[in-house]
C-alpha cells in the first residue's frame, strides 16, 4: 500500500513559526536587547522611552483588526508575505533613527507590523490548517518558535554587544526582506480546501458537525474574555519584566550576562512547557490547563522580590518559562478550538489586540513604580493577586457550544448562531 504524502499543513506550520520569530524586533523581548544601548545612543531617559513604547504599542495594536480581516478575505500567503516585507523595511529605517521622533515612528511600525499583524498572520495560518490535531500542532509550533528565539536571543544580543544596536537591526531587516518574505510567498498556502485536501489530512472533515462562531458570538462569550484577559495579563507581566529585566536584576546585584542567561533558561523551560501544555490540552479541559499556567505565573511573581542568588535567578527563570510555555500554547490554540476557523483571523485579531494593549502598559507600569517607590517589588505583589483571580476564572468558565441542530443548522442550546 502506497504511503500518504506528508500533510502540507506541516510545511505551513514551519513557515508560520519562522514568521513568529521574525516578530522579534517588534516584540518587547527584542527591544529589551537594545534598550540600554539605544537610550544611551539617543540620550533618552528611561521613562520617556517607556512612554514611547507605550504609545507605539497602543497605536500599533490597531493593526491587529485589519490584519485579521485581510487574512479572512485574501488568505495567508499574500498577507503574510506583505507584512514581512513591510516589517523588514521598517526595521531597516529604525536602524538609522536619529532622534525621539524617528524612533517613535519606527517603533510604532515595528510594533504594529511585528507584534500585532505578523503575530496574527502566523497564528491564523496554523489554525487554518489544523482542527482535530490543533493542540498537537500548536505544541510543535510553540517548540519551533521557542527554538528560534533561543537561537535569536543570544545571537542578536551578542551582535548588539560586539557591533552595536544599529548594525544588528540592519541585519535583521535585510533577512526579513531578502529571505523570509520570498520564502513565505513560495511555500505558504491559504488552506487545505484550496489545495484539494481535507482538514488535518483526514479523508473527511472531522469538524463537519461543528458550527464556526462569528466574531459577535465570540465577543458575547465569557470564555473569550477570560482567556483573552488572562493572556493579556501574562503579556503585561512578561513585557514589563522583559523590557526592564536587566534593570530588575541589576537592582538585585546581577549583571547583563545574567539577563541573557535568564532569557535562554526561561525559553528552554518554555519549550518543555509547550509540549506539556499541548499534551494536557489534548486530554483535559483547556480551562484547567490555563488555570495551571496562571498559578505558576503567580508563584513566579511572588518569588521575584526575594531573588538574591544565582540559584534563585534560575528558579525564577524556570517558573516564568513554565508559565509562559503553558499560557502561550493555550493562547495559540484556544481560538480555533473554541470558536472555529471561518472567522479565525478576526477573532484572533481581537484577542491579539488586547494582549498588545496590555504589553504596552506593562513597561510603563514598572517604570512608574520604580520612579515612585524606588523599587519594582510592590507591583509584583499586586499583579500576582490579579493573576490568581483570573486563574480561578479560567478554571471554572464554560465554553460555548458549537454543536449544530440537524434541522435548522443553528447552534444547540448553550451556544450562539453562526
Amino acid at each position: 500500500m502506497a504511503q500518504k504524502p506528508l500533510y502540507y499543513g506541516w510545511a505551513n506550520l514551519g513557515v508560520a513559526a519562522l514568521a513568529m520569530v521574525a516578530t522579534l524586533p517588534g516584540r518587547t523581548q527584542g527591544l529589551g536587547l537594545v534598550t540600554e544601548p539605544l537610550i544611551a545612543d539617543l540620550g533618552i531617559d528611561r521613562v520617556s522611552y517607556a512612554n514611547v513604547n507605550l504609545w507605539a504599542t497602543l497605536l500599533g495594536a490597531a493593526l491587529c483588526l485589519p490584519a485579521g480581516r485581510l487574512l479572512d478575505r485574501f488568505g495567508s500567503r499574500a498577507v503574510l508575505t506583505a507584512i514581512l516585507l513591510a516589517l523588514g523595511a521598517t526595521v531597516l529605517f529604525m536602524s538609522a533613527a536619529s532622534g525621539l521622533g524617528s524612533l517613535f515612528v519606527t517603533v510604532t511600525l515595528t510594533r504594529g507590523l511585528g507584534q500585532s499583524a505578523l503575530s496574527v498572520a502566523s497564528l491564523a495560518l496554523v489554525g487554518m490548517w489544523f482542527a482535530k490535531r490543533l493542540n498537537l500542532a500548536m505544541g510543535i509550533y510553540s517548540v519551533l518558535v521557542g527554538m528560534g528565539f533561543i537561537a535569536a536571543f543570544p545571537a542578536v544580543g551578542q551582535a548588539v554587544l560586539s557591533a552595536g544596536w544599529r548594525p544588528a537591526w540592519l541585519g535583521i531587516g535585510l533577512v526579513q526582506v531578502a529571505v523570509l518574505a520570498p520564502l513565505a510567498w513560495i511555500l505558504v498556502r491559504d488552506n487545505p480546501e484550496k489545495e484539494g485536501l481535507a482538514l488535518d489530512g483526514e479523508e473527511s472533515k472531522s469538524d463537519g458537525r461543528l458550527v464556526d462562531l462569528s466574531v459577535g458570538d465570540a465577543l458575547q462569550s465569557p470564555a473569550f474574555w477570560v482567556f483573552a484577559l488572562s493572556s493579556s495579563l501574562f503579556g503585561l507581566v512578561y513585557s514589563g519584566i522583559a523590557l526592564f529585566n536587566q534593570s530588575i536584576l541589576e537592582e538585585r546585584g546581577f549583571d547583563a550576562s545574567t539577563y541573557h542567561r535568564v532569557l535562554v533558561i526561561s525559553t528552554l523551560l518554555g519549550l518543555a512547557a509547550n509540549f506539556g501544555g499541548g499534551f494536557l490540552a489534548s486530554r483535559y479541559p483547556i480551562q484547567r490547563v490555563m488555570g495551571i499556567g496562571m498559578a505558576v505565573l503567580a508563584l513566579a511573581l511572588l518569588a521575584l522580590p526575594s531573588v538574591e542568588t544565582q540559584t534563585h535567578v534560575v528558579l525564577y527563570a524556570m517558573a516564568m518559562g513554565i508559565a509562559g510555555g503553558v499560557v502561550t500554547v493555550v493562547f495559540f490554540s484556544v481560538w480555533g478550538q473554541v470558536f472555529g476557523r471561518r472567522h479565525l483571523g478576526r477573532i484572533q485579531g481581537c484577542a491579539q489586540m488586547m494582549t498588545v494593549f496590555a504589553s504596552a502598559v506593562g513597561p510603563l507600569l514598572l517604570a512608574m513604580t520604580l520612579k515612585s517607590t524606588g523599587s519594582y517589588d510592590s507591583i509584583f505583589y499586586v499583579l500576582a493577586a490579579v493573576v490568581v483571580l483570573l486563574g480561578v476564572g479560567c478554571w471554572y468558565v464554560s465554553l460555548p457550544s458549537r454543536a449544530a441542530e440537524l434541522e435548522s443548522g443553528r447552534v444547540a442550546a448553550g451556544g450562539a448562531s453562526a
